[in-house]
């Protein structure tokens, strides 16, 4: 694999399996690197992960995080400056606060394989996206 350098493109590359939209960055052998983004008021679904785990830095807006793995459950409040790790089998949701849209940038541990990836759960609250 060479070296990638990749701008921020304006419009989302895809949907990821929990509706957030994604911005895909730069991938590497053991990881690979995307934006994501909710609208204002919108609250993602709430997954599991089959074989990746994330890490998560927050650049722009306000949200919440829930996470739950086996031996605890937290929602943690999002803005800028703050990063969160997402473990292999946490169970998660996120949503954008009501007034501002929120964006982070994540680290997926290895590749994201594809949409497969994504098992839906109970969540915490209930999914609101556009569309």
């Amino acid at each position: 694999m060479t070296f990638e350098t990749r701008a921020l493109h304006q419009a989302p590359d895809v949907l990821a399996p929990d509706g957030a939209e994604v911005r895909l960055l730069v991938r590497a052998a053991g990881g690979t690197m995307a934006h994501f983004k909710l609208n204002p008021g919108e609250v993602s679904m709430a997954v599991t992960h089959r074989t990746v785990e994330e890490l998560w830095y927050v650049v722009a807006g306000r949200g919440e995080m829930w996470r739950r793995d086996a031996t605890r459950e937290e929602v943690t409040p999002l803005v800028p400056g703050i990063s969160i790790s997402i473990p292999l089998g946490t169970e998660f949701q996120f949503r954008a606060a009501a007034d501002e849209a929120f964006e982070a940038v994540a680290i997926t541990m290895p590749p994201w394989p594809g949409p497969d990836e994504a098992v839906h759960v109970e969540g915490r609250w209930t999914a609101k996206l556009r569309g």
